[in-house]
């Protein structure tokens, strides 16, 4: 555009900006041609952009689903961690679907309770479920899966599995324990609900056949007439109902469930191991027997533990009752 005199006299001056010209293996590109060795001076058309942006969401959403469907992703639905007090915790880890649980998961769960019970630093579990549920049961949507397996095979048995573990198993029941869920919460030893929680049976309702033991040890607890109640009408059991049956030991508020449920464990680890382990198994063995069996089996097991014990092992028991003798207040009589 060729400029008259006057209209160049009428421009403003702008200053000169010399512009560093980039290098790369001593080659030297001009400023307003695109920089092969750099891609973001390189123009790209808004149709590669759109291109790109949908690739890079496509392959993250691949990404996503495959790292669900991995059963080694880190997501893991049955959590274990050990702490170094002797406590462990266990939580079913599936809050989406209430904690249903899958075919893997009972396995996951038999696998986590085996391990505890042969760590000889874990001391008590504590059972609990992750977001507004227990456990729901078995997920049906696998049911066919689940009911037609293996029954038998107590190495993927989770309530064998718990039944067969030494260490004390406190569950700490959040919100529905629903079927097999109510048969999970049945085989622990301790029970702490939080207020709001109900137990609930409804293999009636849904033909599902018990094999993990409700219909026999639901009504050793509550008692024959209303364990039927419970298991033909599939009412649930509320937390305060549970408590007032003896079925739950503690109802708390929902904050304090697991404050309360370590309290429990705290004070197991205060005790004797060895005689904790050897408790827990003669409680659980005799609850098998008739009253007058139990008896000669704790008579038998009680001979078996003093006759293996060493004479620095009766003078350190006597020690220890001497020393809580001593700091015990003297008595007002």
């Amino acid at each position: 555009i060729n400029h008259s005199p006057k209209d160049k006299a009428n421009e403003k001056t702008l200053p000169i900006r010399k512009t560093r010209i980039p290098r790369h293996n001593n080659q030297h590109f001009h400023p307003t041609q695109p920089n092969p060795t750099d891609p973001i001076s390189t123009p790209i058309s808004v149709p590669v952009l759109i291109y790109r942006y949908i690739h890079i969401r496509i392959y993250r959403y691949i990404d996503t689903y495959r790292a669900k469907m991995d059963p080694s992703s880190p997501e893991k639905m049955i959590l274990v961690n050990r702490e170094p007090g002797g406590i462990a915790y266990v939580t079913i880890n599936r809050p989406k679907s209430l904690n249903s649980l899958t075919k893997q998961m009972m396995t996951d769960l038999a696998t986590a309770f085996k391990s505890l019970g042969a760590d000889k630093s874990v001391r008590v579990i504590i059972l609990s479920g992750s977001g507004r549920s227990f456990c729901s049961g078995v997920d049906l949507t696998a049911a066919e899966d689940v009911f037609k397996g293996d029954v038998k095979d107590i190495e993927i048995d989770p309530v064998a599995q718990m039944e067969l573990c030494r260490k004390p198993i406190i569950g700490a029941i959040g919100g529905f324990a629903v079927t097999a869920g109510f048969e999970i919460a049945l085989a622990c030893d301790i029970l702490v609900a939080a207020k709001g929680a109900k137990f609930m049976d409804t293999h009636a309702r849904f033909g599902i056949f018990p094999s993990w033991g409700l219909s026999q040890k639901l009504s050793r607890i509550i008692g024959p007439n209303r364990a039927r109640e419970a298991s033909l009408t599939a009412m649930p059991i509320t937390a305060e109902q549970a408590e007032r049956w003896g079925l739950v030991n503690h109802v708390v508020e929902g904050s304090e469930l697991l404050k309360k449920a370590r309290e429990v464990a705290e004070a197991i680890t205060k005790n004797n191991q060895d005689l904790v382990l050897r408790y827990k198994s003669v409680i659980n063995d005799g609850l098998k027997l008739h009253l007058g069996q139990a008896l000669a089996l704790e008579k038998e097991r009680g001979h078996e533990y003093y006759s293996g014990m060493t004479k620095e092992q009766f003078k350190k028991m006597q020690e220890f009752i001497a020393g809580r003798s001593s700091k015990k207040p003297p008595s007002k009589l």
